[in-house]
């Protein structure tokens, strides 16, 4: 426990700037724009199928866009990058409150993704797999920390302030918010980490004790066998709280007792992301890699098939343990096995994987939710998905263990 405040002390800066990214990204997140699903598609006139398909090009594009402007944190710092990525969440959120036509909420939910989902929580794991190496694990962990606050504490403080506010001026909130949010990472971050540090980590080696570059990547047995891994969480972890609206009403229960369960599954992700960063520090992340996922197995069958809120309650907690050491794991994985001298361009790579992932499960989801085939049912397959998904990024990990 000493160790652990005294680590926390010497890296405070560091550490919160890295939670408040990964916090402030929660307004770019799916679980936050899907509280306002309803809302959306009664003011576009837009069916399942319809929105679905909105948000999920709107997604590809965006995950299209990753893939380039994710190499701007091997050149500049968070400090820039950061600031500037939150002040575009801040224009998105403010867009948001604006749409009117069909275009703009397209555009709108483009750069709610770019800017959100996809270059904030990149920044935020790539500036701690670079800053930390002993205490790698330890500092994704935390800085993960961010977005579990974000998801435990946001759809139900803004479903509850539907009841008092226009959907709309919601948004606006969510503007002020982000503008604060960018005055105080700048000042967490006036002292960087040192150039000499940030320059010694950026070459660290990874498998065979060489750098590994982007094209290097694509060619190695191990990236290709986590494929499935990469897009599972963001895909079906996406669709499930996108039309979490949906689900509580195949399932006959209220919409806000469904969001009232969403602490649990933060919780049960909270404690699994801390115990896997102390994991991951001292066995590596290739020893855990693929038995993270069958939590998330077992999660979608029990809140597929649960007839009460009890056990769906369980099943989010699984879920949760899951989701908590997947974001864990999986950014502390490429920075081990392929070094973090070209960190920024990998993981905008993998990063733009899971962020397609996010769009493809939406919108098949919203597809199959149309032609009668219920969430709660599709959840079944989406549990076999993981265990299919959990072995082959075990056969993997393994394989990449004996070349570190």
């Amino acid at each position: 426990m000493h160790r652990q405040a005294e680590f926390f002390r010497s890296n405070a800066p560091w550490l919160m700037a890295g939670f408040l990214l990964t916090f402030s990204s929660s307004f770019g997140q799916t679980f936050f724009i899907s509280i306002f699903a309803g809302d959306i598609r009664a003011a576009f006139d837009l069916s399942h199928a319809g929105w679905g398909g909105i948000y999920a090009l709107a997604t590809m594009s965006s995950a299209a866009v990753m893939v380039v402007a994710g190499g701007l944190t091997d050149r500049f710092r968070v400090r820039l990058v950061g600031s500037a990525v939150l002040l575009g969440l801040a224009v998105a959120t403010a867009l948001m409150s604006a749409a009117g036509t069909l275009w703009v909420l397209g555009l709108t939910i483009f750069l709610l993704r770019f800017s959100g989902q996809g270059m904030m929580t990149h920044a935020a794991t790539v500036a701690m797999a670079r800053w930390f190496v002993a205490t790698r694990g330890r500092a994704i962990a935390f800085s993960g920390l961010g977005f579990a606050l974000g998801e435990a504490t946001l759809p139900i403080l803004f479903v509850a302030l539907k009841g008092w506010f226009d959907w709309r001026t919601l948004w606006l909130f969510a503007t002020a918010t982000l503008l604060l949010m960018t005055g105080v990472l700048l000042l967490l971050l006036r002292r960087e980490r040192t150039p000499q540090s940030f320059a010694q980590e950026s070459r660290s080696a990874g498998m065979q004790g060489k750098t590994w570059a982007r094209k290097d990547v694509v060619r190695n047995r191990l990236f290709w066998l986590m494929l499935p891994a990469i897009l599972g969480p963001g895909a079906w972890n996406t669709a499930f709280f996108f039309h979490q609206v949906h689900f509580a009403e195949a399932k006959g229960w209220a919409h806000i007792d469904l969001v009232a369960l969403f602490p649990v599954f933060t919780a049960a992700g909270v404690g699994s992301m801390m115990l896997t960063g102390v994991l991951v520090d001292r066995f590596g992340s290739t020893r855990i890699t693929g038995l993270h996922l069958l939590p998330m197995a077992a999660g979608y069958a029990l809140i597929g098939t649960a007839q009460g809120l009890p056990l769906a309650a369980l099943g989010l907690a699984l879920m949760g343990i899951a989701n908590g050491a997947q974001s864990t794991v999986g950014a502390s994985l490429w920075a081990e096995v392929y070094g973090t001298a070209n960190l920024g361009r990998i993981r905008a790579m993998i990063g733009a994987i899971m962020v397609l992932g996010s769009a493809i499960g939406p919108g098949l989801c919203g597809w199959l939710i149309d032609r009668g085939i219920a969430m709660p049912v599709q959840s079944l397959a989406i549990s076999a998905y993981f265990l299919f998904a959990a072995v082959l990024a075990a056969i993997g990990a393994r394989g990449a263990c004996r070349h570190l």
